[in-house]
Order: C-alpha cells, then structure tokens, then sequence
C-alpha cells in the first residue's frame, strides 16, 4: 500500500492506495500526520481499505501533496556517502553531520522549486527520507530503532551553496531553508514493506540528464544507525522527517552547471516512486 495526501496545499485529503483503487482516510484521520502514525494509523488504514471499510476516491486531476502534513522537525544527514563527501572536499565523517531545515520547506513531489533572487549555486540531492512513527528519544540500539520507523519516501534536500557555504558562518542551514527547498514524495510506503531502507536505488536526472546513481546500501551510517544516533541527543517525534544523505553527481561537484529557471529535476528512489520538479523564480 501506498499513502498520499490529493488536493491544494493546506487542503489535502489522506488517501491509500493499492495502485488500482485509491480510498479516502478521511474516515480514520483527518490527516497523515504524528498522531495519526503513533496510533498505528498505517496499519489500520490497510486493514480498513482491505476490508471494504473505506469509500474510494477518484485521483485524477488532483494535485500530490507532500505524504505527510508538515512535520514538527526536518532532521537531515549531511556527508552521508563517501563518494559525496570526496566531491565535496571533504573526508568521510566518523559520526553522522546534522542539520535542520525549515518544516515550510516540505511541499509536493511536482511542486515547482522556487529559484532564491540572485541564487546561481542553488543544486539537487536526492535523499531517502525517514518518517518517524513512535517517539525515539536514547535508543539502546541502532536494531531497536528500527521500530520507530513509520515508513519512507524520496526527497530532494534542495541546497543553496553560496547561503550554506560561503554565508553560513558554519551553520548549512542558511542554505538549506529557502521556500520549497524539500520536495516529498509522491509516496510515503510504509517500513514494513522496505526493511532497513537499504538496497535501494537512488538516482537524480536534470533536464532529462543523468546526474546521480547509487544505492542506498552505500550510506554511511544506514537508517538504524542514523535514527540510533539521533535519539542519542534530540527526541524524534511522531511525524518527523529525517533526510538521510545523498550520493555523489550534485552541482557543487563541479561537474555539471546549477540549476537555472526552467530546468526539470527528477528524482527517484527503488520502491518509493518518482518526483519531478520545475524551477521557477521566487517572486
């Protein structure tokens, strides 16, 4: 099963669907969010649809929403591929590299990007995302974490490299913030169904060009470790997004140009399905 949030922003509907029929959750929640995975809500939306106990739902025409209403926190996990951290001149961490960014940059998997005013060095990053179910707060093992886990989706980490580099001061939330800067989706498919998140491929294409592709089995530190970590020193709650890291084949790299008005950015992940996105100017 697959679970998505239909309609304008600030008016989407919960829905789940089998990739046939697509029901309405609004009989069970009002939205994908916190309470509604703490509460088991995943599963029993899957038992209420298989059931019959929910009405259908005709998609077509209605825009994708990011899966999940705007979480408490977007937790992300810099360097988190060797191969990456090499191309961005830096040597693999020995412990993972937080930073956060702005809940308000989470919107739909076509959402259009919205290019920052003057920004020449804003770049793409395709991320596994991890969605919290349960509270996590100092796990006793990266094996315990793993039921914590709500379920996963593709993400694009949309940086800003002059803001998180060059003007940062040391803090890469400067350039990870801007308005539209976190795509999600389409899907949030639950942990069940995928395991550790490992395995998976992960790829990028700008204007239909390939940029990055790898597989998840090459993070660092994996999902268990990362959300292990995390508990360590911050309370993940129900809800919350964590970014796992991206490979290498990004901008800053110096392979290929940053994006510009009018490209297409795609990203995709094994499993999790695809997003496509169009940068526009933020006026």
């Amino acid at each position: 099963m697959r679970f998505m949030r239909l309609g304008e922003p600030g008016a989407e509907i919960p829905v789940v669907t089998d990739g046939v029929t697509t029901w309405d959750l609004r009989p069970l929640t009002a939205d994908i969010d916190g309470a509604f995975l703490a509460a088991d809500g995943l599963a029993r939306a899957e038992a209420a649809a298989s059931a019959g106990d929910l009405p259908g739902i005709d998609p077509a025409g209605l825009r994708v929403g990011a899966p999940i209403a705007r979480p408490q926190a977007v937790i992300c996990i810099g360097m988190n591929y060797a191969a990456h951290a090499r191309e961005s001149g830096s040597e693999p961490p020995t412990d993972i590299v937080v930073f956060y960014k702005h809940p308000n940059t989470v919107v739909g998997p076509y959402d259009d990007i919205l290019l920052p005013p003057g920004s020449t060095t804003t770049d793409w990053e395709v991320e596994l995302a991890v969605v919290i179910g349960t509270r996590a707060r100092y796990l006793d093992s990266p094996e315990q974490a793993l039921d914590h886990i709500a379920g996963f989706a593709v993400a694009n980490d949309v940086s800003e490299r002059e803001y998180q580099l060059q003007r940062s001061l040391g803090q890469w939330s400067k350039g990870k913030s801007f308005e539209t800067f976190n795509p999600l989706g389409p899907w949030l498919v639950p942990a069940a169904e995928v395991g550790d998140g490992s395995g998976l491929g992960i790829r990028s294409r700008v204007n239909g060009e390939a940029r990055q592709d790898s597989t998840t089995s090459d993070l660092i530190f994996g999902v268990a470790e990362i959300v292990y970590r995390l508990s360590r020193f911050t309370v993940l709650e129900p809800g919350d997004l964590v970014n796992t890291g991206t490979p290498e084949g990004v901008a800053l790299s110096g392979r290929f140009p940053y994006l510009a008005v009018g490209d297409e950015v795609e990203v995709e992940i094994d499993g999790l399905g695809a997003q496509r996105s169009t940068v526009r100017p933020a006026l």
